[in-house]
């Protein structure tokens, strides 16, 4: 016999679960096998129902859809989850992938799309949005181009500079600065002068942002 997925719908929203269960339990080689409110509540119905694929709301009352993910991914029966959501900012994603997330889907997805995430992710084989591909593409080029960019800053640095620049990105002060590095404060503030003045910077702040984007901190 064909392997029918189990399905588990976590969602504060009683409509939403409804529309998932009807469009989800009319679709052959798939079953809705039970519904939480929130994260906590997936845990027990989880333990209840044994879903092969959970489909988690992020913004909920009590435990949130990271924090859940990551609990039922961390159990010692691993099980697939595909976020559904309206909040589709970079940090939401990231987080949800981190913590484990086989899929990351906005809740206006067609509905044939979100079926076929069930599928895909059920036999593990991750599945994000169109919406949410470009915006990890687009954040990937943009991290590749402040890195390069703040490779090429440092390089003008000397090498004394650049370990007073990567002791500023530890939050040293300057007199931690000058004890780590044996020389004494003015000499700090000096190459921090330096600092500031070669790459065009106004603050310690700056410094440490550069270089942690740099790889460096």
């Amino acid at each position: 016999m064909a392997r029918v997925i189990r399905v588990l719908l976590v969602d504060d929203d009683a409509l939403v679960r409804a529309g998932l269960s009807m469009m989800l339990d009319g679709v052959a080689g798939i079953t809705v096998v039970g519904e939480a409110g929130d994260g906590g509540e997936a845990i027990a119905a989880v333990d209840a129902h044994a879903p092969d694929v959970v489909l988690m709301d992020l913004r909920m009352p009590g435990v949130d859809g990271i924090t859940a993910t990551r609990r039922l991914r961390a159990r010692a029966r691993p099980l697939e989850v595909i976020v559904l959501t309206t909040f589709d900012t970079d940090e939401n994603i990231l987080l949800a992938l981190r913590a484990g997330a086989g899929g990351f889907l906005l809740k206006d997805t067609p509905p044939q799309r979100i079926v076929e995430a069930v599928t895909r992710v059920a036999e593990g084989d991750p599945i994000l949005s169109p919406q949410v591909t470009r915006r990890l593409m687009d954040d990937a080029l943009t991290r590749a181009g402040a890195y390069e960019h703040a490779r090429a800053a440092l390089a003008a640095l000397t090498p004394r500079e650049r370990e007073v620049a990567l002791a500023i990105a530890h939050g040293r002060s300057n007199a931690e600065i000058g004890a780590e590095l044996a020389m004494g404060v003015t000499t700090v503030k000096a190459h921090v002068s330096s600092i500031l003045t070669k790459l065009d910077l106004d603050n310690r702040t700056q410094i440490a942002l550069l270089a942690h984007d740099a790889g460096l901190a």
